[in-house]
């Protein structure tokens, strides 16, 4: 008879117990990710087109303040929440990243395509801390200043930028990173072993097209934080329309990366 290990035991909760909280969190901080980007920036720019231009403000300020506030913090902590219950799956996980005889784990496709994941996952949780939310207090205490009287702080737009520009970015990302998050346990291609020239080309390619994109994000490239300029257009234009393209741009683009490398 096999013996049935509970929920509580190391297995279980490598296999069931942090998946269920990981995914559970992942959800939320995705989720309000793609509120943020698909509802709030296009209705929020509507109360500007408002024929009465102050109370259309004055509607954004409110909102801001008491909607966005609320919003923002269940999105760091989600944020924060799917970090930790990922890294807790692979360390509580025994033999997650095991090897067969002499190959080096760094080889394995599964696990090749888990770290491509947790590295992006990585990368979007330091946007949300260190650019979006450092950004999106100033937004914040503009808002709240403003409402009650104050003078407006200049500093606040160039700041909401920064903090769209970071959002757009993690958008861009996350098609990709969902796609990996699902690619180590249920891809055919998973258990194969890369030899190590494709690996190392995978990797040079993968990293040039992450660095790329987030350093941009950051706006370090010559165009900095201007709408509609350089790589910029990825996070403007009509509505998502352009970071949707270039989601699941990157996205086939590690589609291709996988089906070149992986087999």
């Amino acid at each position: 008879m096999l013996a049935v290990d509970g929920f509580f035991s190391r297995f279980s909760l490598g296999q069931f117990g942090f998946r269920w909280l990981h995914i559970l969190a992942g959800i939320t901080w995705i989720g309000l990710l793609y509120y943020f980007n698909f509802v709030q920036v296009g209705a929020f720019a509507a109360f500007e087109n408002e024929p009465h231009k102050e109370i259309g403000g004055k509607a954004r300020l409110i909102a801001l303040d008491k909607v966005t506030r609320k919003a923002l913090w269940w999105f760091r902590w989600a944020a924060v929440a799917t970090f930790l219950t990922g890294i807790m799956i692979t360390g509580i996980t025994e033999g997650y990243f095991d090897s067969i005889g002499e190959t080096s784990w760094g080889k394995f496709a599964g696990n090749i395509g888990i770290s491509t994941g947790m590295l992006l996952g990585t990368i979007m949780l330091c946007n949300v801390w260190g650019v979006i939310w450092r950004n999106q207090k100033v937004v914040l205490a503009n808002a709240a200043n403003v409402l009650a009287g104050g003078e407006a702080n200049p500093a606040a737009a160039a700041a909401g930028r920064k903090a769209l520009m970071a959002s757009r970015q993690n958008t861009i990302f996350s098609i990709t990173m969902l796609f990996f998050m699902v690619f180590k346990s249920h891809s055919t291609l998973s258990g194969n072993v890369l030899e190590s020239s494709d690996m190392m080309t995978y990797w040079i390619i993968a990293l040039v097209l992450i660095v790329v994109l987030e350093v941009n994000a950051l706006g370090l490239l010559p165009w900095k934080t201007a709408p509609n300029k350089g790589l910029n257009k990825l996070y403007d234009g009509p509505g998502v329309r352009n970071t949707l393209i270039a989601a699941f741009g990157l996205w086939a683009a590690f589609l291709v990366l996988t089906e070149v490398f992986f087999k």
